[in-house]
């Protein structure tokens, strides 16, 4: 993408950020406790939270102690994230062009956005920001479409057929998109189980906050959207929306 926003995102993410923001899962505590050991982070360290959106990351950055600076793209996604958040120092950029001098931060995070990502370009960007022996950590909340109605939900969205470049992230071998930069040492991953506690409103901002969901016109987005509200009808009023939460780590070679 060469510094610039998909397409896809840029519409999305601007329509939708209030349904972002509220409808978005946080991650589990367990995959933050990890970040931060592997990564090395405390009260001396400069994180950059790379494409933070409206802050879902970066909120659990802060406790932390460390100096969390934030680069997004998206405007309205920067406003939500300046009220929620308002202790963030943040900035307008891209993860292929990044707004810090060189060896800026000790560690940079990306949460839910590496698959819009250039790799190759962001990889170069990120190991230029970072210090060396500065450590990267990249992670997604993935559905769990083993649960069934899950599963059909994922069906109806058709997400993996409309966009496949981007939504199958989780078929990706991004330890030899690392390897190939030759900036990094070998990545690490691991997987934890979240489960987003919801009501059918939450659900219903859940399918809106979807980047090319955001982007429909409102009589398309709110029909698919009662479609899979119609999957949760025998559900009690507040229900799991499952997860597998998917972390990657390495660091910058010195």
């Amino acid at each position: 993408m060469s510094g610039r926003i998909h397409d896809v995102a840029a519409a999305g993410f601007s329509a939708g950020s209030g349904a972002y923001d509220r409808g978005r899962p946080s991650y589990p505590q367990e995959a933050v406790d990890l970040i931060v050991a592997e990564l090395g982070i405390d009260r001396d360290t400069t994180v950059v939270d790379l494409a933070a959106g409206t802050g879902k990351f970066t909120a659990l950055l802060v406790p932390t102690g460390a100096d969390v600076v934030v680069v997004e793209p998206v405007a309205e996604m920067r406003e939500t994230l300046a009220r929620a958040i308002p202790e963030a120092e943040i900035h307008d950029g891209t993860a292929e062009h990044m707004p810090f001098p060189d060896g800026f931060a000790g560690a940079v995070t990306v949460a839910q956005a590496f698959h819009w990502f250039d790799a190759d370009e962001a990889l170069s960007e990120i190991a230029r920001v970072l210090e060396p022996g500065g450590g990267l950590a990249f992670l997604w909340n993935r559905r769990d479409e083993s649960v069934p109605w899950v599963g059909e939900m994922s069906r109806i969205l058709r997400w993996r057929e409309r966009y496949p470049h981007i939504a199958n992230y989780d078929r990706v071998d991004w330890a030899a998109i690392v390897a190939r930069s030759g900036l990094f040492t070998d990545l690490r991953h691991t997987a934890f189980r979240y489960d987003q506690d919801l009501d059918r409103e939450g659900l219903a901002d859940r399918v809106r906050s979807i980047s090319y969901v955001a982007a429909m016109d409102e009589s398309q987005r709110e029909a698919l959207v009662q479609q899979v509200l119609r999957l949760v009808a025998d559900q009690p009023e507040r229900f799991p929306l499952p997860y597998m939460t998917l972390v990657f780590w390495c660091s910058k070679r010195s």
